[in-house]
């Protein structure tokens, strides 16, 4: 007989969600990851008696009261509004794009001032059918704002020009005619206090967890262990990319402790010149205003991604999602396996969305 209903491999937000509702449905979960902590890349740690987000920054933001109300069993959220700060070659814009914007770029003072300059610098590109990222983002902002605020940071992110990416890739551009600095529309918002990593541990309570333990490597005796598998790794290294590798964009991060209290007075600043190589810089003690003499910062290198690699970001293009659909359904064939997560679904998903998916499955199961 199996010693467990679900064997569930990932112990990130995903994993943790689905382990914690099963087990108070009855079943018997058993999580495992190949990392040496839990909460995948939400993990949080201490340094300086300041909270560091070790994988980038992650706000939680959600207009699901369903779900804001599910995640607050286990942490208490403080009131952090995302407001950051875009830094082209030394000058300050506001994000998202809003009247502050406007008014450093321009010397726009009324809405429609901002207008004005915006439609006509889209009507003078004359752009009716985008072809590609540039052109699609010219087409909504024009040209001011696009080679400021999205050209340099958009070919860091993806590694690549953006006459070369796709024009789908930017659906909107959102343009706030108002003073309203807060980047999320979301009804709900803040940052567990203490750091995500409590969070997940709370929803882990009672449930067996093994760290440092690679399924894949270990498969066939931990598969034996369970009833159904949940898997919530890459879906092409499950099946030793027998289709071919699917593609992401990596990140590498660069920490640092500062022997001063406060490095740029904001805990996201986004570097927009393709001349500067990270794209934002972290500044953690922010998140939560804590305080300490030293500060910590990390700054975010997009890099380009090999098997090797930590996958961040999935490169959703038709080659792509045409290899995803035949690994889904080689994993359907398996009535014992169940793919689901970030990297099973090969999408990226906002944390709140995660936890709108878990609990979905669970539903369903």
């Amino acid at each position: 007989m199996n010693k467990y209903d679900y064997l569930i491999v990932g112990a990130g937000l995903y994993g943790a969600v689905f382990a914690h509702e099963m087990t108070k449905r009855g079943k018997k979960c058993l999580v495992v990851d190949k990392r040496d902590h839990i909460a995948g890349n939400i993990y949080c740690d201490k340094c300086e008696g300041i909270t560091v987000h070790r994988y980038g920054a992650h706000i939680f933001h959600t207009s699901n009261k369903r779900v804001w109300e599910w995640v607050n069993q286990f942490a208490e959220f403080n009131r952090y509004t995302n407001c950051p700060i875009a830094n082209y070659r030394g000058k300050l814009y506001h994000l998202p794009f809003n009247m502050d914007t406007f008014y450093a770029m321009w010397g726009a003072v009324t809405p429609q001032q901002a207008r004005a300059i915006v439609y006509e610098q889209v009507a003078h590109e004359n752009i009716t059918d985008p072809q590609n990222l540039e052109e699609k983002a010219l087409s909504l902002v024009g040209r001011d704002i696009y080679e400021t605020l999205i050209k340099g940071y958009t070919e860091k992110q993806w590694g690549t020009k953006a006459t070369q990416l796709p024009a789908f890739i930017i659906q909107r551009l959102p343009l706030r005619f108002n003073y309203d600095n807060n980047y999320f529309d979301s009804k709900y918002q803040g940052i567990p206090i203490g750091g995500y990593t409590q969070m997940v541990s709370n929803m882990l309570q009672g449930i067996e967890v093994r760290l440092n333990c690679d399924y894949l490597a270990h498969r066939k005796y931990l598969d034996a262990l369970a009833d159904k598998v949940l898997y919530t790794g890459e879906i092409d290294r499950l099946f030793d990319y027998c289709y071919g590798a699917l593609e992401y964009r990596s990140l590498n991060f660069k920490t640092e402790v500062l022997d001063q209290d406060n490095y740029q007075g904001v805990a996201v600043m986004n570097f927009t010149d393709i001349d500067v190589p990270y794209t934002r810089i972290i500044e953690h003690k922010h998140f939560d205003n804590e305080q300490s003499a030293k500060t910590v910062i990390t700054r975010e290198y997009p890099a380009d991604w090999d098997v090797d690699k930590e996958p961040y970001y999935p490169i959703n293009n038709s080659r792509n999602d045409q290899l995803y659909r035949k690994y889904y359904d080689l994993a359907c064939q398996n009535p014992r396996l169940i793919v689901g997560g970030r990297l099973g679904s090969y999408k990226y998903f906002d944390m709140d969305k995660t936890i709108e998916e878990a609990l979905a499955l669970v539903s369903t199961l």
